[in-house]
Order: structure tokens, then C-alpha cells, then sequence
């Protein structure tokens, strides 16, 4: 018996001899096979007395389904709030540091000097999540947490090894060492929750991202208390490496990923990148945040010391920043439970805008009443800003690939490492010895306004291109 050689439609793929389904998936008369999969059937004539129509299953890509929940999912969360607390919660306590290497161990260099440290640190949290976000795309998402642990854990326990007045040790075990961990950490650990939630990712990011503000709390509170007893800065240090360390083999024992890594013949990385990267909205998008990433943190850095220079109560002001990182617990979770239903652009832009207008409040943080008001609100709105920059990247992708989200937020996290590294600096710099305090609040205003302007153009475009205002 012969069979005629199929006929490849311009709607379906060809057919060979191995696409055929078992006798299970054999139909007749026009009938349909249904599967868990969107099917379509063609019909294969052979030279007998009975024309036999055979079904063949196709898998065209499908969007994921997402359990939205479950164990293994808040694990997953779990043990990313885990991270972020051992990572950018150490970023955020960074000013403990700084007071203590200004007026101890390097006291011979200068303010500028000693930032640079901590600015390091920072710069590499965001710029390894370029590389690291696309080692996730290809399924290293384990390699990248477990070498990022120990690269982390090693340099901590460096730096508590550090001489005094040996700049270049500090700049190496805690400026390039454990910023190199971090990044290998971070990133990964918050585009793995997009495994398992597509509804809620915007809340379940905002509470892996809650953790970097629980440690802006517990850090500067663990450290001013240590490094002031006897055990001074070393042992102060090593309580942080032993915690840290507990909470990284948590983390690397419950976080698990869900979905297939990105195949090599789907996409080659030069094209990937180059649709990334062609995307312009995307792009718009990805300045606005560096704009926005400029300016929000300038507060953060230096409402210790303006209000210190204003007279307030000094036992108070030392815990002026863990008292806005304590408001940003509730800014990094309740705003993003707000964008799984409104979109996470919707909540980012009033939150981008409220935050700017809030800088200038930090005008009135001249006594107790004052910087508790600022440092309340002010950590809210601008830790609902911090959170939902990397949740609002999702509304770049389809829900049926979700194969460049890593790409896009690495992407992303790279710009806004020299925003970081940059911004503060330079917040300092137009601040001067005469401390004319109204030129950095200005420029930090100005940058997060205008970022968030790029965002409205950037919400205007995407919702043309969906048809909806869910964004």
C-alpha cells in the first residue's frame, strides 16, 4: 500500500512518519482529539477503498500554567526574603560602616573615600545581574546561589580579618568580594518567584524584596551594639557572617525553580539580547528607573546626618534610618499587593511621584516629630517605588514566554548599578563642606519626578499595544 507524501500547509508544520499519534489519537469523520494542549488535526489520504483521517497532536507553545501558591512556591519566597535580607539589607546598613571606619580603622581617609567602599558594593549588587540574570535564562539558577553564597560568606569573614588603616583590604573583602556574592544572589532570587506566579507576582517580589528592609532594620542595630563592646568590629562582623550563613543554607536548601530553562535553538543569546534591547519601550522604561534609582536613596544616606546638624536628639538619630527602612517593610509589600490588581505601573508611578515630592519634606526633619513623619512616609512610598521596578518588567513579556524575563531585569539591574554607584556621590558632592542642603534635595526630587514622567510615557505605549489598562 502506498501512501501519498504529505502535504505541509502554510498553517501547520510538516508532517513525518513519527508525528503520528498512537491508535488513541486516531479519529474519524472530522472528529476532534482534546488534551491539556490546544490541538489540530490533519488528514492523511491513502490509495485504499477507505480514506482514514488521522489526528495529529502538535504542541505549539503554550503559556505556563501557574500554581499561583502552594508549598513549594512560598518556600520559594521564603528563602528569597532570606537573600535579600543577607544581601541588600547589608547595603542598606552600610552607614554603620561608614561611621565607624570615619572614626576608627580609616580615620586618615576621607568621607568620599570611605563611600566608595559601600558604593562598590552597591554597583556590583546590580551590574553581575546582567551576567547572572542570564545564567538563569539557561537554568544555572542553583550554581548561581550556591557559588554566590560562598564567594559572599568567604569575604565576610575577610573583612573581619581586615588591618586597620589597610584601605585596600576593606576595598577588596567588602567593596569587590562580598558585592560579587551579592550580585550572583540577588537577581536570581528575585526572578525565580516568576516560576510559580503570574496574579500575584507583584506581592510575592514585594515580600523577597521586604527582607532587604527587615535587615536595614536588624543590621545597624546588630552592629552599633556590637562594635561599641569590647569584641569591637571583628566580632561584630563574624555575628554577621555565622547569621548570614545560616540563612544562605536555608535558602539553597528550600528555593527551587519550576520551569524549563531557555533552549539554545529557540533563540541564540546575540538575537535575545537584540530583541531585548530593540524594545523601546522597554528601554524608556529601563531610564526612567535609572532616573528614578538616582535620586530615591539620597534620603536614605543622608538624613542621619542632616538631622544630626539640625540638633535632634542624637540616642534618636542614630535610628532614624532603621525607623524608614522599618516603614519600607510596609512600603515593599502593601503597594505590591495593591499592583497585582491595579498593575504594577499603575502603583509605580504615584508612587514615583509621591516619593518626589516627599524629598522635599526632609526640609522639615529638623526635630524628633519631624524625621519620625519624614522618615515614616518617606520610607513607605519610596520602598513601594524600590520593590516594583523589577515586578513592572513583566509587563514586557508574553504570558506565553517568559524565556528573557531574567534577560530584561539583568538588563535593567546593570543600568541601574550605575545609578547607584553615581547617584549618592553626586548628592554629595553638590551638598559641599558648607552643607547647602537644598542642592542635593533638589537634584534627587527633579530625577525621581522625570523618572517617573518616562514611566507614564512608557504606560501609554504598553497599554495601546495590550488594549487594556491593567499594566
Amino acid at each position: 500500500m502506498e501512501t501519498t507524501p504529505p502535504v505541509k500547509d502554510k498553517d501547520s508544520p510538516m508532517l513525518s512518519h513519527s508525528s503520528i499519534g498512537s491508535s488513541s489519537e486516531l479519529s474519524r469523520g472530522g472528529s476532534s482529539v482534546k488534551d491539556e494542549h490546544e490541538v489540530t488535526s490533519e488528514t492523511l489520504r491513502m490509495n485504499s477503498k477507505t480514506d482514514v483521517e488521522v489526528t495529529v497532536l502538535t504542541t505549539p507553545s503554550a503559556a505556563p500554567d501557574f500554581p499561583e501558591g502552594g508549598l513549594r512556591a512560598w518556600l520559594t519566597v521564603l528563602g528569597g526574603t532570606m537573600t535579600t535580607f543577607c544581601t541588600f539589607g547589608v547595603v542598606q546598613s552600610f552607614g554603620v560602616y561608614q561611621d565607624y571606619y570615619s572614626r576608627n580603622s580609616l580615620s586618615e581617609r576621607s568621607a568620599s573615600e570611605i563611600s566608595l567602599i559601600g558604593s562598590l558594593q552597591v554597583f556590583f549588587v546590580f551590574a553581575i545581574g546582567l551576567p547572572a540574570g542570564r545564567l538563569f535564562d539557561a537554568g544555572y539558577f542553583h550554581h548561581c546561589l550556591l557559588s554566590g553564597s560562598a564567594i559572599y560568606i568567604f569575604s565576610i569573614f575577610m573583612l573581619s580579618l581586615v588591618q586597620p588603616h589597610h584601605y585596600y583590604q576593606n576595598i577588596l573583602a567588602q567593596g569587590v568580594g562580598m558585592g560579587l556574592g551579592m550580585g550572583l544572589i540577588f537577581i536570581p532570587s528575585l526572578t525565580v518567584t516568576s516560576h510559580y506566579f503570574r496574579v500575584k507576582r507583584s506581592i510575592a517580589m514585594g515580600f523577597v524584596i521586604a527582607g532587604s528592609s527587615i535587615g536595614g532594620v536588624v543590621y545597624p542595630i546588630l552592629l552599633n551594639n556590637i562594635f561599641a563592646k569590647a569584641s569591637g568590629f571583628q566580632w561584630g562582623v563574624r555575628a554577621v557572617a555565622f547569621m548570614d550563613l545560616t540563612f544562605l543554607v536555608i535558602a539553597n536548601s528550600i528555593m527551587r525553580t519550576r520551569l524549563p530553562p531557555k533552549k539554545a535553538q529557540e533563540q541564540d543569546g546575540r538575537s535575545a539580547v537584540k530583541s531585548v534591547l530593540t524594545d523601546v519601550p522597554f528601554i524608556i522604561y529601563a531610564v526612567g528607573s535609572f532616573l528614578l534609582f538616582w535620586g530615591v536613596f539620597v534620603p536614605f544616606f543622608y538624613l542621619q546626618l542632616y538631622a544630626a546638624l539640625h540638633g535632634v536628639n542624637p540616642i534618636f538619630t542614630k535610628y532614624s534610618i532603621t525607623v524608614m527602612n522599618a516603614a519600607s517593610v510596609f512600603g515593599r509589600t502593601v503597594p505590591n499587593f495593591a499592583a497585582d490588581y491595579f498593575g504594577p505601573l499603575n502603583v509605580l508611578i504615584p508612587s514615583g511621584i509621591i516619593s518626589a515630592g516627599l524629598i522635599f519634606g526632609m526640609f522639615g526633619a529638623t526635630s524628633v516629630a519631624g524625621v519620625t513623619a519624614f522618615a515614616v512616609f518617606y520610607g513607605f512610598f519610596s520602598g513601594g517605588l524600590v520593590s516594583l521596578v523589577a515586578p513592572a518588567v513583566g509587563s514586557f513579556v508574553t504570558q506565553r514566554d517568559l524565556s528573557d524575563l531574567g534577560m530584561r531585569i539583568g538588563i535593567l539591574s546593570f543600568s541601574l548599578a550605575f545609578a547607584l554607584l553615581t547617584g549618592n556621590p553626586l548628592a554629595g558632592a553638590l551638598l559641599t563642606s558648607h552643607h547647602l542642603w537644598h542642592r542635593p534635595l533638589i537634584f534627587a526630587a527633579i530625577s525621581v519626578f522625570c523618572g517617573a514622567l518616562c514611566h507614564i510615557f512608557v504606560w501609554k505605549s504598553i497599554t495601546k499595544r495590550r488594549g487594556s489598562t491593567k499594566i
